[in-house]
């Protein structure tokens, strides 16, 4: 890996879509702009987007993920065996304040990479965006095989055929983790040398009442977690050694409502057992834990990227109480193993949290003046 990366100030992946980009999509779906009419509103903003946070300082670039309706969803129904579909609940998941709009993925065959994913094409553009300088980075984010697992396993609506497809499910662990075999070389081949696994899985095993839910299923939660560090490994087995490759810790992230609480306790000797580079991990609230499950870090070769900052709401924190925070983790990560970053993305679906543009580069900025006085 290279060492640089994660960057000390760094940031999830998803930034406040312009209101242009909005109106867009909303005249796509009413039949009044064509798809290729949005495709050259999204280059647009992506390209005002690069510099932009060129200019906030930040090193390793995204495109804000402006071409997707969703984090995670608008990556997985594009794999072979996987297509979207809408819920019978009505909605997607039921967040604390708001309900994320009612669509979702289903596993009706068996899982592999479809080597002219779009978001390959997308990842290009914004290299090319981007990599006109030495030192930064283009990012691309996507969300880990282990969503796969949790919507077919732990979150199954009743309509799940996984063990129709997979009867033995050993082979669909497998699958999993050679698909994103298969993802991380056609990202590098691309030119991605910085890659970023998304996640609320880990929260959600995290997460008091789920594993009472999944207990009462019959499902152990620190079994499935053990499981999902696997997966995650054999995904990892073959990856390029100039290549970093990070995960986000998520517990939902939606309009400035959440899915998860819980510390990492539960499934930190699993997580902190994956080949991850980097950990990017929500402490932005009390729902997030304290520092000592990061007792189970072992590898010093990776960095540990705090959340200290929220994305949820503009206020900004104290900086004395950041900066002591981070103190506070040099207990059990060296300083120059940790960085910092907002505890999310601003908008991981495309209606976004509840605070300007203006606000959300505050925050970063915000992040830019901790980072020179602790760093």
């Amino acid at each position: 890996m290279t060492n640089t990366i994660p960057f000390t100030v760094d940031h999830v992946g998803s930034f406040l879509r312009p209101e242009r980009l909005k109106k867009a999509r909303q005249q796509v779906a009413a039949g009044t702009l064509s798809q290729v009419e949005l495709r050259e509103i999204e280059n647009q903003a992506i390209e005002s987007l690069v510099e932009k946070q060129k200019a906030a300082g930040i090193k390793g670039i995204t495109d804000g993920e402006f071409r997707r309706g969703f984090w995670h969803i608008d990556f997985l129904e594009n794999l072979n065996g996987v297509t979207g579909y809408v819920p019978e609940t009505g909605y997607n998941q039921q967040f604390h304040g708001k309900a994320a709009p009612s669509y979702n993925i289903r596993v009706e065959d068996r899982i592999s990479f479809n080597p002219n994913h779009p978001f390959l094409a997308d990842f290009i553009y914004l290299k090319e965006l981007v990599e006109t300088k030495e030192g930064y980075y283009a990012k691309a984010t996507i969300p880990s095989p282990t969503m796969i697992l949790r919507q077919e396993l732990l979150a199954n609506d009743g309509t799940s055929k996984i063990e129709t497809i997979y009867p033995d499910l050993q082979e669909f662990y497998q699958d999993l983790s050679q698909t994103y075999q298969a993802a991380i070389q056609a990202f590098y081949q691309s030119g991605c040398r910085y890659l970023q696994f998304d996640d609320t899985n880990w929260a959600f095993l995290a997460d008091t009442s789920k594993r009472t839910e999944l207990k009462e299923k019959g499902i152990d939660p620190d079994e499935i977690a053990l499981i999902c560090a696997e997966i995650i490994n054999g995904a990892l087995a073959e990856k390029p050694e100039d290549l970093t490759i990070t995960t986000h810790i998520c517990r939902g992230n939606h309009a400035s409502s959440w899915l998860f609480s819980g510390g990492y306790e539960p499934i930190a000797e699993a997580l902190f057992s994956t080949k991850y580079d980097g950990f990017f991990l929500e402490y932005d609230s009390d729902r997030a834990g304290d520092f000592a499950p990061l007792r189970y870090w072992n590898n010093p070769q990776s960095k540990v990227v705090l959340g200290l900052i929220t994305s949820k709401y503009p206020e900004l924190e104290d900086a004395a109480s950041v900066i002591e925070r981070i103190r506070e983790a040099t207990q059990y990560v060296p300083l120059e193993n940790l960085a910092i970053s907002p505890q999310c993305g601003f908008a991981s679906t495309q209606e976004g949290n509840k605070l300007t543009e203006e606000e959300q580069w505050a925050k970063l900025s915000f992040l830019q003046e901790i980072a020179e006085k602790v760093w």
